[in-house]
C-alpha cells in the first residue's frame, strides 16, 4: 500500500493519470483530488503551522486543510475537486501562489 486509502469498491471506473509531487500517479474517473491523492501518498500537505502533515478534515469544503497546487500555482481544495487526467499537482505550496485562489 502507497496510499493511506485502500480503493475496496468502484475498482471499474476508468483509470485516470496524473502527477503528484512529479511522480506519475493513477485515480478512477470521479475520484476527488482528495482521493486520488490519499490513494497515492499518506498525507495531502503539510501544516503551515509546524512539521506535521495533513491528511484533509471535513471531507466538504468547509474546513481549509486540503488545499493543493496546480503545477502553474493555482489553489485546489482536493476534496471538491475532481481528478482531470494530466493535472500536474503538487502538495507543497509554490513560492508566491497564495494569491492565486481557485
Amino acid at each position: 500500500m502507497t496510499g493511506r486509502f485502500v480503493r475496496l469498491a468502484e475498482t471499474g471506473r476508468a483509470p485516470v493519470r496524473f502527477e503528484l509531487d512529479g511522480a506519475p500517479a493513477e485515480a478512477l474517473a470521479g475520484d476527488t483530488l482528495l482521493v486520488a491523492v490519499l490513494s497515492n501518498a499518506r498525507s495531502v500537505r503539510s501544516s503551515e503551522f509546524g512539521d506535521d502533515r495533513r491528511a484533509g478534515f471535513c471531507l466538504m469544503g468547509a474546513c481549509q486543510d486540503c488545499w493543493v497546487w496546480t503545477a502553474a500555482g493555482e489553489r485546489l481544495r482536493s476534496c471538491t475537486t475532481v481528478v482531470e487526467e494530466g493535472m500536474q499537482i503538487v502538495t507543497t505550496q509554490p513560492e508566491g501562489s497564495w494569491a492565486k485562489v481557485a
